[in-house]
């Protein structure tokens, strides 16, 4: 049964991403970004719900009450990485529009890409190195000041389950050069779709969310060894089977 939901939910959202996508490259020279950006998110909301009906995946949120209620206030959501769910669910669960930091190349897949190149997100080109990051640093102050939130995998790539990855300092780095808090988040998502894997399981995948860390005066090092402290403390407590 497993693996026949998980056909099912992967033929919904290959069906329904080419309409949606050839919508978005329709509309987007008449509509702002922000329009842009609710209408992407409202169909990755369909694939988060669609998982739920299909693949009977749901989400239990705690720490809603964390994140800013000021309009104008922004922040830079750090995130646990362990499947392609965590990508889906983000968007479709926060209150204000995101902005993904992630490798240009992503842009290439077919319609996915195409509609993700209309949304005013942050795609850098590894290879050029640290012009790569006066980029997104630029690209950073500037959605901030619109009141948007960046978000970031902080281990770069999925990491299995009850593991833990390479935290690297980007997100702290862009955080503290923008002035704005750092929040974040653990994901249990492997415990219902593991990294690469095409069959997933029903199951409740939660999502765990901190309290601002305020970067101003931080290092960018230490900042992050406190977001991987937080981050891992609550992925044990979450997920204790997966790390025994």
């Amino acid at each position: 049964m497993p693996f026949i939901r998980s056909v099912l939910h992967m033929l919904f959202l290959a069906i329904t991403v080419v309409p949606w996508a050839l919508f978005v490259l329709l509309v987007a020279p008449f509509a702002g970004a922000t329009r842009i950006y609710w209408l992407c998110a409202r169909w990755l909301k369909l694939s988060v719900d669609s998982g739920t009906a299909i693949l009977g995946i749901q989400n239990r949120v705690t720490g809603m009450e964390n994140l800013p209620t000021d309009p104008k206030a922004s922040v830079v959501l750090l995130v646990k990485h362990q499947s392609t769910w965590e990508t889906l669910v983000m968007p479709a669960i926060m209150p204000r529009p995101l902005a993904f930091v992630f490798k240009k190349e992503l842009l290439w897949i077919p319609f996915f890409g195409w509609a993700m190149a209309c949304m005013d997100m942050i795609h850098i080109d590894r290879s050029q190195g640290s012009q790569a990051f006066k980029k997104m640093v630029a690209s950073g102050k500037r959605l901030v000041g619109q009141g948007t939130w960046i978000i970031l995998f902080p281990e770069g790539t999925r990491i299995p389950r009850g593991q833990v990855g390479e935290y690297k300092t980007g997100g702290t780095r862009l955080a503290i050069q923008c002035g704005v808090p750092v929040v974040p988040i653990a994901v249990t998502a492997a415990k219902c779709w593991p990294r690469k894997a095409f069959i997933k399981t029903p199951g409740i995948v939660d999502i765990s969310i901190g309290k601002p860390i305020p970067s101003i005066g931080r290092r960018p090092d230490e900042l992050m060894a406190e977001v991987q402290a937080w981050i891992e403390a609550e992925m044990r407590r979450l997920d204790p089977d997966a790390y025994r």
